[in-house]
């Protein structure tokens, strides 16, 4: 390690967000970048354990220490190989991940831990300007050829490494455009979309084949695929929401998040959605239900629209300031987060169940909802309602964030393939499913999840895929 005091001598510091009134005008990313010299400074904070529980704690196992040490010397071509000889796309993941591998930095046992995600952002996006990061297309071919369905983080890694061993793949992409929730789903605000199309024109370049607007199952058949390809790993996401049975769900103005935001990223890139098809926030009251990540893009994109008021309801309670004894160092965190779109402005309720919606001329206006008892039933979290707890919230929009389900199972049929107990798609330790020569990755076999597991699950299944054609 370059500074053996470094972590004595710098404090953590975070990039910060460009002001919350500047912001909420546009779509821009609104994280900010720590000059050079400041970000060097930070990287020696890294203390070069002799365990780095951040790398265990990493899905796509990144070495930390070493190129936190290459970034406070200044070598830049050094810390960027070796950051993606573990990750295909840390300018994806220095954007959006949670960071598991700050909650294991062993400084955050009793200190704050080293800024890792925005040190690999930066590692990444130094490697673009210095322009480091080249198309290299493989020096020979195998005469394999793999379709990857599905253009998300799993299918883009799968396809990237079996380009990189020599095998010819193509991309199916249902959607106009590769890049799957980061995509569609992810606001501007978070990944600007120019930062997908940067990386998508360099897997072109290395002789990936990108087929969008193809729906496997209507305009080409599985019995095709399996006809003209040695492999084929379906990387479709878990896109089956998780849906609301309460009375007047029937109501107009109840969407599923991913409806508003694919919605809203579309507007932001330029399409013209149907008059009748807009979802419009401005000056209305947005009631976001569900506390996650997406719950969080919901409350932004709503700010950025004008809305009047958001409340965001969560049927957990709200999680501790701090870690408990149940939730020990090196495991993730389960403490309240607080995002950039939080910031900007919303009301957050915890320990709340929706009984119903109500309105008028079939329109949502209301929620109607009852407060919650949690405790603790035998090594269970059981719910209770408390009693006279009954109240409402004026609601003109409310947006479901309550996750996915499992992956859709049209495809499925269409391949004859098994799903487990949860409704994902069932693999073996080589992501094979119960069909030769078909692989699956990523949201669709570990359920709805991050983009650094779809990523890892991608990289594995391309291994998988690579031992199975090599055989």
């Amino acid at each position: 390690m370059g500074d053996p005091r470094g972590f004595l001598n710098v404090k953590r510091k975070e990039a910060g967000y460009r002001p919350v009134e500047e912001r909420v005008q546009d779509y821009r990313e609104v994280e900010v970048q720590l000059p050079e010299e400041e970000r060097k400074l930070q990287a020696s904070r890294c203390m070069d354990c002799g365990v780095p529980f951040c790398h265990w704690s990493c899905p796509v196992s990144n070495i930390m220490p070493d190129w936190q040490d290459k970034i406070y010397r200044g070598e830049w071509k050094a810390a960027y190989e070796i950051l993606q000889g573990t990750n295909n796309f840390p300018e994806f993941t220095g954007r959006v991940c949670p960071a598991l591998c700050e909650a294991s930095c062993v400084l955050a046992i009793n200190d704050e831990a080293v800024t890792i995600r925005n040190n690999e952002l930066f590692v990444i996006e130094k490697a673009f300007e210095l322009r480091l990061v080249r198309p290299v297309q493989p020096e020979k071919r195998t005469g394999k050829k793999v379709a990857v369905i599905g253009g998300g983080p799993a299918g883009l890694a799968c396809a990237d490494n079996l380009n990189k061993a020599g095998h010819s793949v193509v991309i199916f992409e249902a959607e106009d455009s590769v890049g799957g929730y980061m995509r569609f789903g992810i606001p501007d605000f978070k990944l600007e979309k120019s930062i997908i199309d940067r990386r998508i024109n360099l897997l072109k370049e290395e002789g990936i084949e990108i087929k969008t607007g193809i729906k496997v199952g209507e305009s080409i058949s599985a019995s095709e695929l399996m006809r003209e390809y040695d492999a084929i790993c379906l990387a479709i996401g878990a896109r089956e929401p998780r849906d609301i049975n309460v009375s007047g769900r029937e109501l107009k103005g109840i969407y599923f998040a991913m409806q508003y935001l694919s919605q809203q990223n579309r507007i932001v890139r330029g399409d013209k959605i149907p008059e009748e098809e807009l979802i419009r926030a401005y000056n209305k009251k947005v009631v976001v239900i569900g506390g996650g990540d997406t719950g969080s893009d919901c409350v932004g994109s709503a700010n950025r629209q004008g809305a009047a008021y958001v409340t965001q309801i969560e049927l957990l309670p709200r999680p501790p300031e701090n870690r408990t004894e149940n939730d020990p160092w090196p495991l993730w965190a389960k403490i309240i987060k607080t995002s950039s779109s939080h910031e900007e402005g919303c009301e957050r309720m915890w320990s709340i169940k929706t009984r119903n919606f109500s309105g008028r001329n079939g329109k949502v206006e209301k929620i109607r909802a009852v407060k919650l008892e949690w405790y603790n039933e035998d090594g269970r979290y059981e719910m209770k309602e408390i009693p006279g707890s009954e109240f409402e919230l004026e609601a003109d929009i409310v947006l479901l964030a309550m996750g996915f389900v499992h992956v859709e199972h049209s495809l499925l049929k269409e391949f004859g393939i098994e799903a487990d107990a949860r409704g994902n798609i069932n693999v073996n330790d080589d992501y094979m499913t119960n069909i030769d020569k078909v692989f699956a990755a990523g949201d669709s076999v570990r359920g709805a999840s991050l983009v650094v597991w779809a990523i890892s699950q991608g990289r594995e299944a391309a291994m998988g895929i690579n031992r199975y054609l090599s055989a």
